[in-house]
């Protein structure tokens, strides 16, 4: 993969050094992705920036560069360009810092520059895996139906740090994590036959499968089963 500075040189690679290079003329691309873009001239050589890049070191008609200045111009640019991308990526739905970096060394951003732009969006706000993790655990308890264990072990993928991982994970109300759990065993315990000694083992085994640790999944079926006796029982005094 392209490193940074290895792009910048290509970009350059025909440009003189040693000598002050004009600006003699500044067009903007055409084409709905290019709308930000320029590309700028000196003379026969020439080089796209963003706008941002243009405005930041008033690439302007008339305006002398070295061509050091402009590799520090290319790879600013560069970051840039890895910026939008970042913002574009995150702006389909929230991401973890590590699912963004990942996504732009794949685009062919140097590491260092997906690093640089991770920090960028933190700062201002955009990534936020504190807040994705409490967000990801509650949402995969409540509508997926998935125990603290199974959340756990899909944050680790996601990139997120222990310490937040287990804050979001405090943040869950062990009598919601109960509720989940009943309703989607209750499902299944209705549509398991057997004895009752095998309908609770294939229930808590299911349970245990999606994540819930053995003291919810032990209440669980005791609660489940306790319903069933209430329930045999009363049909046998009706009858």
């Amino acid at each position: 993969m392209p490193q940074q500075e290895d792009q910048s040189v290509d970009v350059l690679a025909s440009f003189p050094e040693h000598q002050q290079l004009e600006i003699t003329s500044v067009k903007q691309l055409q084409g709905w992705k290019n709308r930000q873009r320029y590309r700028i001239y000196f003379m026969e050589l020439s080089l796209e920036v963003h706008e941002n890049t243009m405005i930041k070191f008033r690439m302007l008609k008339g305006s002398r560069f070295t061509r050091t200045e402009l590799e520090e111009i290319v790879q600013a640019d560069e970051k840039q360009q890895a910026y939008a991308a970042g913002l574009a990526f995150l702006g389909r739905k929230p991401r973890t810092r590590y699912e963004l970096t990942v996504r732009l060394t794949e685009k062919g951003w140097a590491e260092g520059v997906a690093e640089q732009t991770a920090d960028r969006l933190e700062q201002e706000g955009y990534l936020d895996d504190a807040a994705y993790a409490v967000e990801w655990a509650q949402q995969r308890l409540e509508s997926k139906g998935k125990g603290k264990m199974w959340i756990r072990q899909e944050l680790r993928q996601k990139g997120i740090s222990k310490p937040y991982i287990e804050a979001a994970l405090e943040q869950v109300d062990e009598e919601t994590e109960f509720e989940s759990a009943r309703t989607i065993a209750e499902k299944r315990w209705q549509r398991t036959n057997g004895e009752p000694a095998e309908r609770k083992r294939k229930v808590g085994a299911f349970l245990m499968r999606r994540g819930f640790k053995g003291s919810v999944v032990s209440k669980v079926i005791r609660s489940l089963s306790e319903a069933d006796d209430d329930w045999t029982l009363n049909e046998e005094a009706d009858f």
